[in-house]
């Protein structure tokens, strides 16, 4: 959570992200380097614009504690006053 926390105030303050999200994830299964493990996650909700996209992928790369950290960027709609207002933060 620390770490998660840690990524979501510097999205933010980089105006890469208009907000963050934290959502906590009880377990999850996955086999890394021929190992099956199971951990407790943190989800990012990163909500921002797709010019900012790039950017974040390059950020994660550079400060996420993970080796191959899950990015996913899916599009989506918002109401004109919420896409106004993460224009404006991402500004």
């Amino acid at each position: 959570m620390d770490d998660a926390r840690r990524v979501a105030r510097a999205l933010v303050e980089a105006r890469l992200a208009a907000c963050v999200q934290l959502d906590t994830i009880e377990a999850s299964f996955y086999r890394w380097e021929g190992k099956l493990c199971e951990e407790a996650e943190v989800r990012l909700t990163i909500k921002t614009s797709p010019a900012k996209v790039e950017e974040i992928g390059a950020f994660f790369d550079e400060h996420h504690p993970y080796d191959v950290p899950q990015f996913i960027a899916a599009p989506c709609t918002a109401s004109q006053a919420y896409a106004a207002w993460v224009a404006g933060e991402l500004a």
